[in-house]
């Protein structure tokens, strides 16, 4: 995910995909700790993608005072 691709979307969509991120972030640390998980580097993408929909959200929040 870009972040030229987020800068684009509304506060409400970002919000949005940062639920499912959490969600998505939340079900790989759980099937990690029971030894399911098959694709690690998907727990540090997802947890990098959170993070840049928080630094684009600030930076909207930012903009707009």
């Amino acid at each position: 995910m870009k972040a030229a691709e987020l800068r684009e979307k509304t506060p409400d969509q970002l919000r949005e995909e940062l639920a499912s991120l959490k969600k998505e972030s939340f079900n790989l640390r759980f099937q990690q700790a029971t030894g399911q998980l098959e694709n690690t580097s998907r727990m540090r993408s997802a947890k990098r993608d959170a993070a840049r929909i928080l630094t684009v959200l600030n930076e909207k929040s930012k903009a707009s005072e």
